[in-house]
């Protein structure tokens, strides 16, 4: 089918088009509407006529047919989710998730750059939805702000894994592949590959969002190669004066043309990252916290201890976080109450009519019993901070909306404290 048929048409498949947002070399991308889930997705086309039996026709079918693979596959918070693929004689399409905030292109522009802590809360999801990927095998290949989608503020969706490497299958390493600015050392020399080709990009990807020029300077493509491999690129504070030292090394260590002393896991990456927040004080000091901060928080706590990245991600996501000053009351006895706290520091105490019941630690719940009981949702004891304190509020509704899995997450974590709490109340009654 012609590309001019396409754009005649009013559906593709089931999707009903809705504009035409832009156009490859081989495939052309569509708004569309998806009538069964009542959303919007983004459908990519890739026509049988553009893929001829050329060399480069033959490269972008492989494409096409390692993105497919993924459909369903990569689920979680930061990555542009894969709905649905379909192989067809005349036409071929993936569905995708529709992103509607453009990608991290226009911050790359010295004149539109972003805050510093803004920056580095960007690159830390990038380095969490990278590491998901790469735990299930997946190593993306070509990653540069094109392929960074903004859902939010500072929100992604890291998009396009048409040139992933994947470990489980039976791959032979296609050479040429993603854009040379962006290319690791060890990508340019044809060597093997693992997911520290993507560390470097990110940590290019990071430079240029921190000064608005990529590392390396060339008028083609062999100087840049040239450059990457045997060259040492300055360091980003040389471009602008602000930017402390932690953030420099990151992005040093992350761009390393030695992979011993590259970034070897992505959770290295990513604490440095979170670090770079606490000891710099990036982050702004009022009532909200960053994401960076929220997630760190949460997988030092307890609680979360059998919590996967993307459910945490999903609890950041339908969570409040609350600084509170000492003798500020959160709960009160004979109220109504439609959720439930987890404690991130400070201490709270429980008390009824004055007798103190408990004190909690950073990492224990109160309030839970609104969720698990199904009768009465009345609070049984006041509850307030002893000092100053950050607690997480989740209301039950939002819960309720989250996926089985979190819920189940939810589930255990408050049966392992009422078991705990039990087991305390019973030696206490030993005791007397």
């Amino acid at each position: 089918m012609p590309a001019d048929t396409a754009r005649e048409l009013q559906f593709i498949g089931k999707y009903e088009i809705r504009k035409r947002l832009g156009e490859g070399a081989t495939s052309e991308v569509y708004l569309c509407h998806d009538p069964f889930n009542v959303r919007d997705v983004a459908v990519k086309v890739v026509f049988a006529d553009r893929l001829t039996d050329t060399e480069g026709g033959k490269v972008a079918h492989r494409l096409f047919i390692t993105e497919a693979s993924l459909a369903g596959k990569l689920v979680h918070p930061y990555i542009a989710q894969i709905y649905d693929a379909v192989v067809g004689g005349t036409m071929s399409y993936i569905v995708m998730e529709y992103v509607p905030g453009g990608t991290l292109e226009r911050y790359c522009d010295r004149k539109a750059l972003l805050p510093i802590d803004k920056t580095v809360e960007i690159i830390f999801k990038c380095t969490r939805a990278l590491d998901f990927a790469n735990g299930l095998g997946v190593t993306h290949r070509d990653i540069k702000p094109a392929n960074i989608l903004l859902a939010g503020e500072t929100d992604i969706k890291i998009s396009d894994f048409g040139a992933a490497l994947m470990s489980s299958a039976e791959q032979t390493q296609v050479s040429g592949i993603g854009s040379p600015a962006y290319m690791s050392p060890q990508q340019i020399k044809e060597h093997p590959l693992n997911h520290q080709t993507d560390i470097y990009s990110l940590g290019v990807v990071m430079y240029q969002l921190l000064t608005g020029e990529l590392p390396f300077q060339a008028t083609n493509n062999f100087s840049m190669m040239y450059q990457i491999t045997c060259v040492e690129a300055p360091l980003p504070s040389s471009y602008r004066k602000e930017i402390p030292p932690a953030v420099d090394n990151i992005v040093r260590k992350a761009m390393h043309k030695e992979l011993d002393r590259r970034y070897a896991a992505w959770e290295e990456f990513s604490q440095d990252l979170g670090d770079a927040f606490r000891t710099q004080h990036l982050a702004k000091r009022t009532q909200e916290v960053a994401d960076t901060e929220k997630f760190n928080s949460m997988r030092g706590l307890s609680f979360f201890d059998d919590f996967s990245d993307a459910e945490l991600w999903e609890v950041k996501r339908i969570s409040s976080w609350e600084n509170l000053p000492a003798g500020a009351v959160i709960m009160r006895d004979g109220e109504q109450g439609d959720f439930f706290c987890i404690l991130t520091s400070g201490e709270v105490k429980v008390t009824k009519r004055t007798k103190l019941l408990n004190l909690l630690s950073p990492g224990e719940c109160f309030g839970e019993m609104a969720y698990l009981s199904k009768s009465s949702h009345e609070r049984s004891a006041d509850v307030a901070a002893v000092c100053d304190s950050q607690i997480i509020r989740i209301r039950i509704e939002d819960l309720g909306q989250a996926s089985e899995g979190c819920r189940h997450r939810f589930d255990r974590a408050f049966m392992a404290i009422l078991v705990e709490r039990l087991s305390l109340a019973n030696l206490r009654l030993t005791a007397i």
